[in-house]
């Protein structure tokens, strides 16, 4: 295969994917800019969302780029399995991680704001939303990963096109869905907020 067929191919099979990231950052950006009472009543939070949304990115694009070199390597099958111990080890270390993080930064963010003496929302309820946000946004990349990788490697397309724009995508829609439910599950509880 020569450069330019390599370079056709690359391009056909990037372009939907490049395509619904486009869409999926516009709805999100429509669901943040809906948010304002949101963030008004959590001090911070806007502090806070810019991380939540990278970390998604950065933990669930390595998770899907592992899955994809397992894949390639033949580690993994292209189909979930109750006995396939390296795709639960995957699915847990991504989970924890971006549960973890999310946790981390919401603390960083408190620390910052509260350094710099800006209103910031109490450092348990910028935690509760930041980890419940994880939790939920963790467990749907977590899916959307494997479906479209494997669907995508049984297709005969090669995951590691799939994984950035698909993980950045639904990062975001997720991201700022599972925030917004979030903290209007976290206010509820708390009285609230900040």
């Amino acid at each position: 295969m020569g450069i330019g067929e390599t370079a056709r191919t690359a391009y056909r099979e990037a372009l939907p994917a490049l395509s619904a990231s486009v869409v999926g950052g516009l709805l999100a950006g429509v669901v943040l800019g809906g948010m304002r009472a949101e963030f008004r009543a959590v001090p911070g939070l806007l502090v806070l969302v810019p991380a939540l949304l990278a970390t998604r990115g950065n933990v669930y694009g390595s998770f899907g780029a592992r899955l994809s070199t397992g894949l390639h390597q033949g580690l993994v099958e292209p189909r979930v399995s109750a006995g396939d111990e390296r795709l639960r080890g995957a699915v847990a270390a991504a989970l924890s991680n971006g549960i973890g993080i999310a946790a981390f930064a919401a603390l960083a963010a408190y620390l910052v704001l509260t350094l710099l003496g800006e209103p910031v929302a109490p450092a348990g309820t910028l935690v509760l939303v930041a980890t419940l946000a994880g939790v939920l946004s963790g467990v749907a990349l977590a899916g959307v990963v494997i479906l479209v990788v494997f669907a995508g490697y049984r297709r005969g397309l090669d995951p590691d096109t799939l994984v950035g724009p698909l993980v950045t995508t639904t990062g975001d829609v997720f991201g700022t869905l599972f925030l917004l439910l979030s903290v209007r599950a976290t206010l509820a509880l708390v009285g609230g907020g900040g």
